[in-house]
């Protein structure tokens, strides 16, 4: 083990947040937060972790973009044949977490995962660059390929039988939609005693909570 990390040490002091402070509804609290991200132009900042579990119990994260936000839930947009999307179909029960350091906080959102609807996932499609909708359409995503080589080669293929750019967007590409139950809100703060608020939906409200660090 390389002790170095061990002497690894950040001290958090930007900010506070409780009860009193934090707005009545979750996804308005996100938006306020989002927006400060934005505003202070941090890097990547719509960056969010994916944990998925298949039926084997496995889990497994990754980072995807989010592309939406409504009163539903949270969208984000991937191969349907990949592993997550694979483990999405075994089990709709997944996480995102936003994690802005600059900023010394974190959002945590769990709820279940549906895909969003052909309409909306043509609409996004087709909004991408030609150069990422040529990737989508021919990446067997999470699956062995022989070389980097093929790739390149089915890419340009595509691109020549759509020289016009009209790429369809396959049926294996497409949306999903995260609609919580669970929100938190973690802001660090001096000697690791963090303040993190929670909001729990129950059949009429959101019941919002504070939990120990």
């Amino acid at each position: 083990m390389n002790k170095s990390y061990q002497k690894i040490r950040e001290e958090y002091l930007k900010a506070t947040l409780d009860e009193d402070s934090v707005l009545k509804d979750p996804f308005e609290q996100f938006d306020k937060w989002m927006s400060e991200a934005l505003e202070a132009d941090l890097p990547h900042p719509t960056s969010m972790i994916l944990a998925t579990a298949g039926n084997d119990g496995q889990p497994g994260c990754r980072i995807v973009l989010l592309k939406n936000v409504t009163r539903a839930g949270f969208v984000f947009f991937t191969n349907y044949d990949s592993h997550k999307g694979r483990q999405l179909a075994e089990n709709p029960k997944a996480a995102i977490t936003f994690f802005w350091m600059d900023m010394e906080r974190q959002i945590r959102i769990e709820g279940r995962v549906e895909k969003t609807s052909k309409d909306i996932s043509d609409e996004y499609f087709n909004s991408r660059p030609i150069e990422s909708r040529l990737s989508a359409a021919i990446s067997p995503q999470s699956k062995m390929v022989k070389n980097r080589q093929e790739l390149e080669n089915a890419k340009e293929k595509l691109r020549q039988d759509f020289p016009e750019g009209n790429i369809p967007r396959p049926d294996n590409w497409g949306g999903y939609i995260l609609k919580p139950h669970y929100f938190e809100f973690w802001q660090g703060r001096e000697s690791r005693l963090h303040d993190r608020i929670i909001y729990k939906k129950t059949q009429s409200a959101w019941n919002i909570q504070r939990i120990a660090p």
